[in-house]
């Protein structure tokens, strides 16, 4: 066979090509561009480095300043409790001290009404007593036909009265 033949002498011409077509793809390749695409890569893992290194700054930070937003939160709630329970305190004196100050203006009122209710009760039972003695007086006249002092009278009515 004659391919087989050939083959010691183009053996080494195609050995000879496949090591430049193999070199100079290695130069273009291994030395052109791969030192590029690693660097891209060496500064996209940088950047993501850095990128990750901040946002967990921040997560810190946001964790510090819900913390102290909590923390104002807390205190303004105790500040406003507080002032609450004093105002209702202060109310709440407030208000006795009104109720104290009417009941005593109340309890003058009571006792100048009671005051006035006994006086009126006095004279409304002379009153009684004085018309109970006059109105016996006339029925004396009337069916006995005689004449009762007024005094006698009025003891009478009030003897009557004692017993009830």
């Amino acid at each position: 066979m004659p391919q087989i033949a050939q083959i010691g002498e183009i053996y080494a011409s195609q050995l000879f090509w496949l090591a430049i077509v193999f070199g100079a793809v290695f130069l273009v390749v291994g030395l052109g561009m791969v030192p590029k695409i690693q660097g891209a890569v060496d500064a996209r893992d940088h950047r993501i480095a850095a990128d990750l290194q901040e946002a967990a700054t921040a997560r810190e930070t946001a964790d510090r300043l819900e913390e102290d937003y909590r923390a104002s939160m807390d205190r303004s709630r105790a500040d406003a409790m507080r002032v609450a329970a004093e105002a209702k305190a202060s109310a709440t004196k407030a208000t006795e001290a009104r109720v104290a100050e009417a009941d005593r203006a109340m309890s003058g009122r009571l006792e100048e009404a009671s005051a006035r209710i006994g006086q009126a009760r006095l004279a409304a039972q002379a009153e009684i007593e004085t018309v109970a003695a006059d109105a016996a007086a006339a029925m004396v006249q009337r069916v006995a036909g005689l004449t009762v002092d007024p005094a006698t009278a009025h003891a009478a009515v009030q003897g009557e009265l004692v017993r009830g």
